[in-house]
């Protein structure tokens, strides 16, 4: 990686990255009891350290739901899903697993691959030590999460390991090699500017010979089939519309049962920034999708 993509990324991370991943007020569900603690896991890629969320009133042991935060793979703030954590525990009846995974430019492509994944695999395979069943399992994330979402259910499949029950995909970067300037909103100022997704990419992808891996780029894989069940939410004015709405037919193409939602006239990141009735919406569209898949 060059330099200018470090520095330009440093400063992302330390001027816009609290501004970023503020949620709105109305979204905190403070009604909602926060019961959580903190594990670490290693993996191939270092340590990390993970937020428990625990449902106040489930049989144990309950399934468990793997979540992975926003960010554009450079600001590392999992406390940004505080709410919808709550609020999938409360509402799924689900352990929920905080991922706080390595970030770029300090730890590009592929160290948060790897945890994501070695994480994931951990949660599977150490249920009864910690009071969940990991064999009904889930997995999901928000804009770069998503993304990771995406690389973790690939990598499961190809090696045989786990099977999650579900997948939520919520507003993905799913083409890592396309220019942003080609990706349209129908608004003039949307939230995400081709600048700062170039600063994203670049940071996160040093070697542009990686920008068409299918763990990089989802949404340019062709081999698609055997995936687990996606929930694919989208946003209208989105400049990652376009890539995610495709992603849902790809799979849906590929023999993989999906439910797929654009929600209309809202913008990248509306789960945390509002407005509030389609954000609420939304996350409880995941809460009831994970309860369902989690119990069948």
């Amino acid at each position: 990686m060059s330099f200018k993509p470090r520095i330009q990324a440093r400063v992302v991370q330390l001027l816009l990255g609290r501004v970023m991943s503020r949620v709105h007020k109305d979204l905190h569900f403070t009604d909602i009891p926060k019961r959580t603690e903190s594990i670490r896991v290693e993996t191939g890629a270092g340590p990390v350290t993970c937020t428990v969320y625990r449902p106040s009133a489930a049989a144990a042991p309950a399934p468990v739901y793997v979540n992975f935060h926003g960010g554009g793979f450079v600001i590392t703030r999992p406390q940004q899903d505080d709410h919808i954590c709550r609020y999938i525990a409360a509402t799924a009846g689900c352990v929920v697993i905080n991922v706080d995974y390595a970030v770029a430019p300090q730890r590009p492509y592929p160290a948060p691959v790897t945890q994501a994944y070695d994480v994931t695999a951990w949660v599977a395979e150490n249920g009864t030590a910690n009071n969940w069943d990991g064999s009904r399992l889930a997995v999901g994330g928000h804009s770069a999460g998503a993304n990771l979402t995406a690389a973790v259910c690939r990598t499961a499949r190809d090696r045989g390991t786990f099977t999650p029950r579900l997948q939520i995909i919520d507003s993905a970067p799913l083409d890592q090699l396309a220019d942003p300037a080609t990706k349209q909103s129908p608004i003039v100022k949307p939230l995400l500017t081709p600048q700062l997704m170039r600063i994203f990419t670049a940071a996160y992808v040093p070697d542009p010979a990686d920008l068409t891996h299918p763990l990089v780029s989802p949404g340019l894989a062709d081999d698609l089939a055997g995936l687990p069940p996606a929930l694919v939410i989208t946003a209208e004015n989105d400049r990652l519309r376009d890539e995610g709405d495709a992603y849902a037919k790809a799979l849906e193409a590929a023999g993989v049962p999906v439910t797929h939602r654009c929600f209309e006239g809202v913008d990248h990141y509306f789960t945390h920034t509002g407005p509030v009735p389609a954000g609420k919406e939304a996350i409880d569209l995941m809460a009831t999708t994970l309860r369902t898949a989690l119990t069948a």
